[in-house]
């Protein structure tokens, strides 16, 4: 029975392990990316109770245009807030209607947040089970290799007996 060939097996075990080590760290990115897009989606509706709070009909805001241009604007009514609904759609609500619906949406994100820390556990926790198996074949490879080593030194000695008679 050659060990080799298992050593070529187990390396392959090892650069399999790595490979979903890697898929898996890439996976922890992403959601790592996705929860602080959800952050700054909250700072965004932040701002926003911020600013219907402190608003009065008749203040001068600058609006956003895009592209980081902006105009000087009256607030003609700040009882006609204009909040976005979700899927292309947005309503005219009443100032204290609009920060319940921003309420709700933070909220919303507030859950959603937390199922992504609790997904991106759960890929640490696989991402460390698969770190010990990788640990614990590399120590079974050196150990064969010390063994191997050690049989091809005592095969290089001489028989017991034949030296000096």
């Amino acid at each position: 029975m050659s060990l080799g060939g298992g050593g070529g097996q187990g390396q392959q075990q090892l650069q399999q392990l790595s490979q979903e080590l890697q898929a898996i760290d890439a996976e922890i990115e992403e959601v790592e990316a996705d929860i602080e897009e959800i952050r700054q989606e909250q700072r965004d509706i932040d701002e926003a109770q911020e600013a219907i709070e402190t608003l009065d009909t008749g203040s001068t805001v600058q609006v956003p245009l895009g592209g980081g241009a902006y105009v000087r604007a009256e607030v003609s009514d700040i009882d006609e807030i204009i909040v976005s609904l979700g899927g292309g759609y947005a309503a005219e609500q009443s100032q204290g209607d609009a920060a319940e619906a921003l309420d709700r949406k933070r909220d919303a994100l507030d859950d959603r947040i937390s199922e992504l820390q609790s997904e991106k556990g759960e890929l640490q926790a696989e991402s460390q089970q698969l770190e010990q198996q990788a640990q614990q074949m590399q120590q079974q490879m050196q150990q064969q290799q010390m063994q191997q080593m050690q049989g091809m030194m005592g095969e290089g000695e001489g028989e017991p007996g034949d030296e000096d008679e």
